[in-house]
């Protein structure tokens, strides 16, 4: 991270960069579409079995195999009850997600190297972790921890503030 004449950060955009939530839905693709948009390379992916949607009620969520496309999940809900759905925001946030990638992704599945993981709660970090030590995700095998946060991101898809990753990310340096 460098800093310009104008004293603003730089960051460098050739790192690959994963965001990781839950599901693949909700925080982790908006800081998919935020970072690519300022030009880096990003990818998102769920750490979870499921894939999980606010539903009728709190009890009642929207559960999908991580197979599901985006689009799957839209035509499902609005066949369920698009009224609800269009008000709690859950198809306007698939219908970004489905512009971004054809479907949610499982961390422990990934076949990419990354340079720098964002995970956007604690439970999250640890299944990361837990994945890598048993060599659910191969090719972070030598991951080493630095010292490091996680970034806590508000769930959600009122609460997305654009932007948070980044700026919470600009706060973290090589000594933290």
């Amino acid at each position: 991270m460098n800093r310009s004449r104008n004293d603003s950060f730089q960051f460098n955009t050739e790192l690959k960069i994963a965001v990781v939530c839950s599901s693949n839905q909700n925080r982790s693709m908006e800081a998919h579409n935020f970072l690519s948009k300022k030009g880096f390379r990003v990818n998102s992916f769920g750490s979870g079995n499921q894939v999980k949607l606010p539903g009728p009620a709190p009890d009642k969520p929207n559960i999908y195999d991580f197979n599901t496309t985006y689009e799957e999940m839209y035509r499902d809900l609005v066949l369920k009850d698009k009224n609800l759905y269009t008000q709690n925001g859950i198809l306007h946030m698939l219908d970004r997600n489905r512009r971004i990638k054809p479907r949610p992704e499982r961390f422990q599945g990934c076949k990419e190297h990354f340079e720098v993981i964002i995970t956007c709660e604690e439970r999250v970090y640890d299944q990361v972790l837990e994945g890598v030590k048993r060599q659910q995700c191969p090719f972070h095998a030598g991951l080493q921890c630095l010292p490091s946060r996680y970034i806590q991101v508000r769930q959600g898809y009122d609460k997305i503030v654009l932007g948070h990753v980044p700026r919470q990310a600009a706060k973290l340096s090589p000594g933290v």
